[in-house]
């Protein structure tokens, strides 16, 4: 017999007398059975296999779970399943066995799998029925032969030709098609050479073999239609996070690139942290589900900026609204040197009319004086409005002394202005990047957008963390983050690690609006002064750094000029 791998603990269980009955009306078997292949141990394996199949998330380990078991069950040499091409027209292999070969060291698995299974002959549609797999799948039918050599009905060269060359004889075989419940092909399991458990003669597949193989394909069938689902139903969710982010992008340029980067810096960190072995992250561990639930967080962790105003996002100056009001304060300067140029030359003519004399050289270095100063002004306020260098009290001094110095009438006006509106004043003297306290709210409010949104989401219980994880990012270990003043102990691992993630991305970012992208060395250093400050895991930060995640995400998106540090 065939290595028995689902039911090798012999362990029986506790049977229903009605499971018994129908067991035996389903499948026929009726007849006495040996001491090692009972009725009791055949549905405890039964009932094994359809454990392990509910309890599989791996496709791979599944299939091969389904080959051994009905090899097990029916006594077979080989077993080989195949699943169908996206496109429905061949079979790929995607596992076999075969007790007397081993099949690797053969070459026969690669060559089995890079060649596959033609369902149809040519473009035009002509059906292959010479296979005997195709047969199978495209029939929908379980083909039970005798021996292979003595048929007609298919077309086995092939087989002949591997048998020479392996010293192997292929004889009686099993094909079973696997269908879902839609009528849709999954694929074909195909079973070699039943023999006997007694002296190893080869026998052909009974029809009590042919009942149990097609009942483990239909179960299979189903556990691979479920997971197919569920790879499927996660490729559309993360194709509509994605679309979000598009949006985003389409939306803003200088964010964009932001949602799709910060997860590639998070799972790194997240991954060296599980790696881990001592210190206060030794405990942290992560699941495949773990891994997954945290990259959904952390490509929606931004998406409430789709309601932030654009104007606001992509401010990349002080004076910018829907346009950058730089260059009303260039008419403006262009009006007043025009209007000391006029003054200047009214008051020579006025001289001249009147025959008084006038120092044309002292005149002439003050107007050039006053030229030099409206220049060097103006230079000054366009220098300001960039936002790119923290602003210093006498910058702030000289930006309120030029609104005063520079009186202007505006169109329609009765009495002349400041050269500074208070909106202008305000904009100009911002401390430090180029959004006011107001705007700087807005764009906050894009966190407490993303976990509104997220919170609407009816997530399922491998997904209830998404929204703890990515509606913390902005939060801080002292408590001064916001939007609920959350401490490093109140945050997750993962919260903590989206936080410096958003932080180093945004540093080395170079597709900021208000800034040059910074070197490794400068990001690291800020990064460390955070750490020290209270604003992100000083242990996250080590991890960060010891790990070299910093270097392993520099070389996949940053330029070379910005990778100083190794």
């Amino acid at each position: 017999m065939g290595p028995n791998l689902i039911g090798c603990s012999r362990r029986y269980v506790q049977l229903n007398p009605q499971l018994i009955t129908k067991f035996e009306k389903l499948s026929g078997i009726c007849k006495p059975m040996t001491a090692d292949n009972n009725l009791h141990d055949l549905i405890h394996k039964l009932n094994s296999f359809g454990v392990l199949l509910s309890q599989e998330s791996n496709l791979d380990r599944l299939l091969e779970i389904l080959v051994e078991t009905a090899m097990d069950l029916t006594q077979a040499q080989g077993g080989t399943v195949y699943l169908t091409e996206k496109d429905q027209t061949g079979l790929r292999l995607v596992f076999a066995r075969n007790e007397l070969i081993d099949l690797e060291k053969s070459g026969l698995l690669d060559i089995a799998k890079s060649s596959g299974v033609l369902l149809f002959k040519s473009a035009d549609g002509l059906e292959n029925h010479s296979n005997v797999s195709a047969h199978a799948a495209l029939t929908r039918s379980t083909i039970n032969i005798e021996d292979v050599y003595l048929t007609d009905r298919f077309n086995f060269s092939g087989t002949r030709t591997i048998d020479q060359k392996i010293g192997y004889r292929s004889q009686s075989m099993l094909v079973v098609p696997m269908v879902d419940h839609q009528g849709q092909l999954l694929g074909v399991l195909q079973l070699i050479n039943a023999y006997s458990p007694s002296d190893g003669k080869i026998l052909p597949f009974t029809s009590h073999h042919q009942s149990l193989a097609q009942s483990l394909a239909s179960q299979a069938s189903i556990a691979i239609s479920n997971q197919r689902l569920i790879q499927e139903l996660e490729l559309i969710f993360e194709s509509f996070i994605r679309m979000i982010n598009q949006a985003i992008d389409e939306k803003s340029p200088y964010t964009g690139g932001h949602c799709a980067r910060v997860p590639e810096i998070a799972l790194r960190l997240a991954e060296a942290c599980h790696q881990v072995k001592e210190g206060p992250l030794a405990s942290f561990r992560m699941s495949d589900a773990d891994r997954y639930e945290f990259k959904i967080a952390a490509l929606l962790h931004d998406c409430g900026k789709v309601t932030t105003p654009v104007h606001v996002v992509d401010k990349s100056t002080k004076l910018e609204t829907i346009f950058d009001r730089i260059h009303l304060l260039d008419t403006r300067f262009e009006v007043i040197r025009r209007d000391f140029q006029i003054e200047f030359l009214k008051q020579q003519l006025c001289a001249a009319q009147q025959g008084q004399p006038i120092d044309a050289h002292e005149e002439e270095a003050r107007f050039l004086q006053k030229m030099e100063q409206i220049q060097s002004d103006q230079v000054f306020l366009r220098q300001c409005n960039k936002g790119s260098e923290r602003m210093s009290d006498a910058d702030r001094a000289r930006i309120e002394q030029i609104s005063k110095q520079y009186l202007w009438v505006p169109n329609g006006e009765q009495a002349s202005v400041a050269f500074l509106s208070e909106n202008e004043l305000e904009n100009l003297n911002i401390v430090a990047g180029t959004l006011t306290s107001a705007e700087r709210k807005i764009i906050n409010h894009h966190i407490e957008s993303t976990i509104n949104m997220l919170e609407a989401i009816p997530w399922p219980n491998h997904l209830r963390n998404v929204t703890e994880y990515a509606g913390g990012h902005h939060e801080r270990m002292d408590g001064k983050g916001y939007p609920k003043g959350l401490t490093g102990q109140q945050m997750s691992v993962q919260a903590r690690i989206l936080a410096i993630a958003d932080i180093f991305e945004a540093l080395t970012a170079a597709d900021r609006p208000y800034k040059n992208p910074m070197k490794l060395s400068q990001s690291l250093s800020i990064l460390k002064k955070m750490s020290q400050e209270g604003h992100i895991d000083p242990d996250l930060f080590n991890v960060f750094i010891s790990s070299k995640v910093y270097l392993d995400y520099g070389n996949a998106f940053l330029n070379d000029a910005q990778l100083d540090v190794r």
